[in-house]
């Protein structure tokens, strides 16, 4: 009865919460207070544990029953009394010190049972900065530290903490597309999606493999979760792999890193899309549109290492064939590309993100009809369920790092960092991408990918943006006809443009690269270093002592975690290999012409340098056929070199695969 009653609450908060989205019922901050205290007491009841063994109620029941309304009460307190503490000026009085002080304990106690240890402890450690910590602080990090006045009411009642942009996220965008992959998948369209993968990919060399990467790719596009994507369908495509004659270990690498790549690939990208388009002020179509080409080259990538390995132990194709074409495929199941059109549509032509949500599923329910897998009642159901279940965990965790986001921002520990990375790189762009890739492998280690971005971007991305911009902020101030406002800045300098550049403070240099810098240069520049950060914010999911994704691999697989997670790291390495185009090169910040080209050329780059890491590309390589791909490689990545360069280093790789085949075709290779 308890269990029934916690089901039909998740349901009804869920349909509150389009309702809420849909209507704009109450404000942004009792929104995000709700969406806490709901999801803050489902969190606590999906640990209820009824009665103990000897059937009497256990304590940690009655604890799990505490905490839900005890969650609620936050809510409810925030929403009735918000009015009295501004007739008071802001004093607080003793409630107020309790639901707040509670509302911060809740959010470390509730990510403790969720992600673990790690948020919790840096939750406290950035509260205790703000505190006290901070006076102890030697240099640039010093904080003389705030009241708790202060800091509670900027965590509780003020938009700048638990409840402020990063919750509201999580109450809007992230929520409202998590229940549409709910109920996209609940529809059928994971079996779609497999089938279509098989259907194209399966009777190439390699095929298995190929559907992994397809059909893992396009399912956590739509399910935004690396995880979720692994669990359901590597216990299709591994056990497949297996059969086809790869290794189990290198078959969950691939479906962990296929998984991985889910998130990069358009149109929902996970919830840290829809944060990067809150940071950036930047339309999340425009994000999406940018990131097909970057998301296309990673998964070639993947889909590179599975035709090498292939070669390299005699894996042909596909041992279980689907024998139907994949036109005949879609026409089954081309009502499953209706509510994806519809999604895509709206965006288009200008509904906001939660209404393009709210369309596709309508549109999901609607198209069902037609299907074997009608979406009834009951299916609707569970379509909710599965998208609170999802929830629960990812809302717990978005409002709690904004308590981290909070004592940054307060702090001003984000421009302090920005400097700090800024002397260590000593101007270089390159030396600051790898202490930032460095950076977020040590906070992926404890935190999930989204959390994981919030933080780093917080921290890092105003020192990549500026480095990325110096390049044209030099050039632009080296003219001649400069306004006069961005004139009279560098003579308070001497009149030295260079000099000025570096002695300004960073607000003046914002100014001055608005006056001088075309707008969509600037955007594409801040949009770049944005998802740079978003980008290698996914490597904790591949990369060891951490990686979930890759774990989950190797439990359906049955291979040793860690050297599971190595090879996933190995098959992922388009994670550190494109975010360094979106530095160096126009992939983002150029016309469609410039991306294009861009692409092409790194696409063969990227399968020369996976066949160095692989020792084998059409044959095993030697020691010089092994050095000549890497030149090849290199002159293909290296963007700078210009088209001329990169056209040798196509010439390179093509003959080094002529000769390849010529001298070993086909001995590689089981037939």
């Amino acid at each position: 009865m308890t269990r029934s009653l916690v089901r039909w609450a998740a349901v009804l908060f869920a349909l509150f919460h389009v309702y809420n989205n849909l209507f704009n019922a109450v404000s942004e901050l009792w929104f995000a207070a709700i969406h806490f205290g709901g999801f803050g007491a489902l969190c606590a009841l999906s640990f209820h544990q009824p009665k103990s063994s000897q059937g009497r109620v256990s304590f940690r029941a009655v604890g799990n029953v505490f905490l839900a309304l005890l969650s609620i009460s936050v809510a409810v307190y925030l929403i009735l009394f918000e009015n009295a503490l501004y007739a008071r000026e802001s004093e607080f009085i003793p409630a107020d010190y309790f639901f707040a002080g509670a509302s911060v304990l809740l959010a470390m106690e509730l990510t403790r049972r969720t992600s673990g240890w790690f948020m919790p402890l840096l939750i406290a450690v950035s509260m205790s900065y703000v505190l006290f910590l901070g006076r102890y602080v030697p240099g640039l990090f010093s904080f003389p530290g705030l009241s708790i006045e202060t800091v509670l009411y900027r965590s509780y009642f003020s938009g700048d903490g638990m409840f402020g942009m990063v919750a509201n996220i999580s109450s809007t965008f992230v929520f409202m597309f998590i229940l549409f992959g709910a109920f996209l998948l609940k529809s059928g369209a994971g079996d779609f999606i497999v089938n279509v993968a098989r259907s194209f990919a399966g009777r190439y060399q390699g095929g298995a493999g190929h559907i992994a990467v397809i059909g893992s790719g396009l399912m956590g596009s739509v399910s935004g979760s690396a995880v979720a994507t692994t669990v359901s369908t590597g216990v299709i495509t591994i056990p497949m792999m297996t059969r086809s004659g790869f290794t189990p270990r290198f078959a969950a690498g691939v479906e962990a890193a296929a998984s991985t790549g889910g998130q990069l690939m358009p149109p929902v990208m996970g919830a840290g899309a829809f944060v990067m388009s809150s940071y950036t002020q930047i339309p999340y179509l425009q994000i999406i549109s940018v990131s097909v080409l970057p998301a296309l080259l990673y998964f070639l990538t993947v889909s590179f290492f599975v035709r090498i390995e292939a070669r390299r132990i005699g894996v042909s194709t596909d041992s279980e064939p689907d024998q139907s074409s994949t036109i005949d495929t879609i026409r089954k199941g081309w009502h499953f590309i209706i509510p994806l059109a519809v999604l895509v549509g709206s965006l288009i032509i200008g509904y906001t993100p939660v209404r393009s949500s709210v369309a596709a599923i309508f549109a999901v329910v609607a198209v069902s009809w037609i299907s074997e897998t009608p979406m009834t009642i009951n299916r609707c159901v569970d379509a909710i369920l599965d998208a609170v279940r999802i929830m629960v965990p990812t809302a717990i965790l978005l409002i709690a790092v904004g308590l981290v986001v909070n004592a940054v921002t307060t702090t001003g520990l984000g421009n302090a960092f920005s400097i700090m990375i800024v002397e260590w790189a000593n101007g270089s762009l390159l030396l600051t991408l790898v202490l930032v890739a460095l950076a977020s492998l040590i906070l992926g280690m404890g935190l999930p990918v989204t959390a994981s971005y919030i933080v780093l971007a917080t921290l890092a991305a105003p020192a990549l943006y500026d480095l990325m911009s110096q390049s044209a902020m030099l050039n632009a101030l080296s003219a001649t006809d400069l306004p006069s406002s961005v004139q009279a800045v560098i003579d308070l300098f001497g009149g030295d443009p260079a000099r000025a550049f570096v002695e300004m403070p960073p607000e003046m240099r914002q100014l001055v690269r608005g006056e001088l810098l075309d707008p969509a240069l600037v955007t594409g520049m801040l949009l770049s270093a944005h998802l740079i950060i978003f980008w290698l914010s996914q490597d904790s999911n591949v990369t060891p002592p951490v990686c979930l994704v890759a774990f989950a691999a190797a439990a359906i697989a049955g291979t040793p975690p860690m050297r599971t997670g190595l090879t996933a790291w190995k098959i992922a390495k388009g994670l550190y290999l494109v975010p360094a185009l979106f530095a160096f090169t126009p992939i983002i910040t150029g016309n469609w012409a410039e991306r294009l080209q861009v692409f092409v050329f790194a696409g063969f780059g990227l399968y020369a340098l996976a066949g160095v890491l692989q020792w084998h590309l059409e044959s095993r390589l030697n020691l010089v056929t092994g050095t000549i791909l890497l030149i090849s490689a290199f002159c293909l990545l290296w963007m700078p070199f210009g088209v001329f360069v990169h056209l040798i280093g196509a010439i390179i790789l093509a003959g080094v695969v002529v000769y390849q085949h010529r001298t070993e075709p086909s001995s590689s290779v089981r037939h």
